[in-house]
């Protein structure tokens, strides 16, 4: 736990009178301002869900890293708490039972387990070059694609962040590429704020079908690639096999969790950096910058936008507040990247965070919770990182002219979504 922190005025249970989710951006790179100030005021306050109800939000960086490494906080949410499900936790339980993002303890590590190995730092170098030639390849079919059209501007997102990371997620699998449309379609289902219960119910079957489907196959043929070595892990578990639906579960969040984000994260970050043309100019300069650049990016987009979802399974105290048993806490994580004291506490930690507001690609390393923290903290994101640094380090190599093609006002933002980021990105060069 945090050390007791000051608390601000108390607020009324009702509510009418409280803070809401979900908090809208208050400019298309920047979290609601109201973080900020309630960071500063009331750094674990309380908010109102859209459903009705009420629960706690967390916006203090300490507070934040505690409250997803604290056992005391549970993901797995129970039925019986709808508040935020339409907003946050679009994924019903109903559905497919025994998600690996609300399992605890040692469920949760077993399920967990097997995964980690293909994304350990060792792994993924050994990925990079390949995800260097799909990369180039779609750039080459990009400025192809420009020529022909005499010029026309070109969607980064259709173009190369979602194909680019579809491709990677699918060799990893070994998921068909043929078969995007299908899984893209039913992410964008899931992702969405406003799906009702039934529309999330429906695609969230349709998603455990076709990896139920791919898990049979892979049984029956297996290859090199994770899914068949999950099957086959799976299946020699000494703890006993885990069923199929279990690695459906496995299959549909590395699926979606793998192409989505890492998509997002490259077609807004090169949006920041074309409308922060300084740091732009700094990481052309020194493409050496570009590691630091991206979590940089991670730090300051955060686009996990409407924070982490947890249930307090004891009474207990986060930032001199008392939560009792059974409440819900939203950790909001845009606004914890942005605390001044971010890293502040851990070994080695220097100075309060300068200018946490502004992107900037020469910041010393931050210790940003992009990713999350604690044991469900992102399996991924190695992967993710590499395919940040390559994507972009690539792209603007290769395009030194690379410009929007329509004003920002213009850009269609995912304000929308879970998972922040733009719908379109029309560039040119």
């Amino acid at each position: 736990m945090t050390q007791p922190t000051q608390a601000g005025p108390a607020l009324s249970d009702e509510p009418s009178d409280l803070p809401s989710l979900p908090r809208r951006r208050g400019c298309p790179f920047d979290p609601d301002p109201a973080y900020a100030r309630l960071r500063e005021d009331q750094p674990v306050s309380r908010i109102a869900f859209p459903s009705g109800g009420s629960g706690w939000l967390v916006t203090r960086w300490a507070d934040a890293r505690a409250v997803l490494a604290d056992p005391a906080f549970s993901s797995r949410l129970s039925t019986g708490s709808p508040h935020v499900r339409r907003t946050l936790v679009p994924l019903p339980e109903q559905a497919l039972p025994g998600a690996l993002l609300r399992l605890d303890g040692a469920e949760h590590r077993r399920y967990r387990r097997p995964v980690m190995r293909a994304f350990t730092v060792r792994r993924v170098q050994q990925l990079r070059p390949r995800i260097e030639r799909i990369v180039e390849e779609h750039l080459a079919a990009m400025e192809r694609a420009a020529a022909a059209g005499g010029g026309a501007p070109v969607d980064l997102v259709a173009e190369l962040a979602l194909p680019v990371t579809s491709l990677v997620i699918c060799e990893l699998l070994g998921v068909r590429y043929e078969d995007r449309a299908t899984f893209q379609r039913l992410a964008g289902q899931l992702l969405t704020i406003d799906v009702t219960p039934e529309q999330s119910v429906q695609a969230r079957l349709e998603l455990g079908a076709f990896l139920s489907e791919l898990v049979a196959a892979k049984r029956l043929a297996p290859g090199a690639d994770l899914l068949s070595t999950l099957v086959a892990e799976a299946d020699a578990d000494p703890e006993g096999p885990l069923n199929d639906q279990a690695l459906t579960v496995l299959g549909s969040l590395l699926l979606i969790a793998g192409h989505e984000t890492t998509a997002n994260m490259i077609s807004l970050g090169a949006l920041a950096l074309l409308q922060h043309p300084g740091q732009l100019a700094a990481l052309r300069a020194q493409p050496a910058l570009g590691e630091g650049a991206v979590e940089e990016l991670l730090r300051h987009l955060t686009i996990i936008q409407f924070g982490l979802l947890r249930l307090a399974t004891q009474d207990t105290t986060v930032g001199g507040r008392s939560i009792r048993a059974g409440e819900q806490v939203v950790v909001a994580l845009p606004a914890a990247n942005r605390d001044p004291e971010l890293g502040l506490g851990l070994p080695g930690a220097g100075e309060p965070l300068t200018d946490p507001e502004h992107l900037d690609i020469t910041r010393p390393p931050t210790a940003h919770l992009a990713f999350g923290h604690g044991p469900h903290q992102c399996l991924g994101q190695q992967l993710a990182r590499a395919e940040l640094q390559i994507t972009l380090g690539a792209l603007f190599a290769r395009f030194p002219g690379l410009r929007l093609a329509e004003p920002l006002e213009q850009v269609p933002f995912r304000d929308d979504m879970i998972i922040y980021g733009v719908h379109r990105l029309l560039v040119t060069w």
